[in-house]
């Protein structure tokens, strides 16, 4: 890529709380921004130039909007898109990031396992499919109880559970169906791994330089979406390595630029003599929800990153600037209006940031902010964060 002239013109194609920061570190650089998303007032809208409402998975209104506004960059932020679309946009010569292709693989959990454990040969969780109840059952038990169930469209844990034996078999099927995009009835079924550490490893893929790695970041998910992250998480050195070969493994096959946010479970215990595993989880081809920590731990946040990887502009170095955390802050009830309590209890508290994303409803557990904090050490970073966001209270707005 030649170097770019300002200002740049990119579409958010996803509006939420990342691509709000999104927005926010693009009109940094000058850029002019259009955020995109199915319901008006999305957080990514309250900061851009231009919005608009359409339907995020019908091909012939995400063609029209595009086409419209002919923006210099299309950046997907989130997986419900008419994908098909953007293959034909980049047809016509528009930039999608990192690559249309790679949109569309990742956005479905079937083919980016069999990208990863087939095509590329990373170690995986054992995993079957399955497109009926039945065929799941019997999927299922060769694995070993208990076993994960997931749609192989879906985002933020929807539709995902833990089967405990051939009992839940039925009920997981239900859910899988309940949480799944579009019409398709697939799911995948995979062992439940015995691990020590979940981490996020973003990896910033450039037009033309080397693919950077940010400090790996710890995380804990519940309900198959992110509760807390912390940075840098402590890993074995040989884990390290063997989680940074993998990401430019399949970040290289998927190409383009931009960041993509990489997990891993790991097996062992970073100070055991045997370390253990490092599993391949999933891969998403944008900033991602646990990588929020990197705007309190990290000299460039993986927003800033994003945004200098697509533009092709320099990244001179990526570092951390000591021990961070982030707990989310969650709704407790369905809210047709938002307000918030607690707001300046949380901020009393040393090197702590709040982040409240404007989503104009609620609902059970749907995450509404975070609470970012910096500390001598983790613990004391993850203390603070936990301290913050529990200080915060979702309430009904006026």
């Amino acid at each position: 890529m030649t170097a770019p002239t300002f200002p740049r013109t990119l579409m958010l194609l996803g509006s939420g709380e990342l691509g709000k920061e999104v927005a926010i570190a693009a009109q940094r650089l000058g850029c002019r921004v259009i955020a995109v998303d199915r319901y008006a007032g999305a957080p990514a809208m309250q900061v851009a130039d231009a919005a608009e409402v359409i339907p995020m998975t019908d091909a012939a209104a995400l063609l029209a909007v595009v086409r419209r506004h002919r923006p210099d960059l299309v950046i997907p932020e989130i997986e419900a898109l008419a994908v098909d679309a953007l293959a034909e946009l980049e047809a016509e010569g528009v930039t999608v990031i990192p690559t249309a292709q790679a949109t569309a693989v990742t956005m479905n959990r079937d083919r980016i396992r069999d990208l990863a454990a087939g095509t590329l040969g990373l170690r995986t969780a054992r995993f079957a499919y399955a497109s009926s109840a039945e065929e799941l059952a019997a999927a299922a038990a060769p694995l070993g109880w208990p076993v994960v169930v997931k749609p192989v469209m879906s985002s933020s844990g929807k539709g995902q559970s833990v089967v405990q034996g051939p009992e839940g078999i039925a009920a997981a099927w239900d859910a899988a169906l309940a949480g799944a995009r579009g019409a398709g009835a697939r799911v995948i079924v995979e062992e439940f791994l015995q691990f020590e550490q979940e981490i996020t490893l973003l990896t910033v893929r450039q037009w033309n330089g080397p693919t950077l790695f940010c400090p790996p970041i710890g995380h804990v998910q519940e309900r198959g979406d992110y509760q807390c992250s912390w940075q840098p998480a402590c890993l074995a050195p040989t884990q390290l390595e063997a989680a940074q070969a993998m990401a430019l493994k399949v970040t290289d096959h998927l190409g383009g630029a931009g960041l993509f946010g990489v997990e891993f479970f790991l097996t062992g215990a970073a100070g055991s003599t045997d370390p253990g595993a490092v599993v391949f989880s999933e891969l998403s081809p944008r900033p991602h929800d646990t990588g929020l920590v990197t705007l309190a731990g990290q000299n460039l946040s993986e927003f800033e990153l994003h945004l200098r990887a697509v533009l092709g502009l320099p990244i001179p170095a990526i570092q951390s600037t000591g021990p961070a955390a982030s707990r989310v802050i969650l709704a407790g009830e369905q809210l047709s209006s938002v307000a918030y309590t607690g707001v300046a209890a949380a901020l009393a508290e040393p090197d702590t940031t709040v982040l409240l994303f404007g989503k104009p409803e609620a609902r059970p557990h749907r995450r509404m902010g975070v609470a970012l904090a910096r500390g001598t050490d983790l613990a004391e970073a993850r203390e603070r964060a936990d301290r913050a966001a529990a200080r915060v209270e979702v309430v009904a707005g006026p």
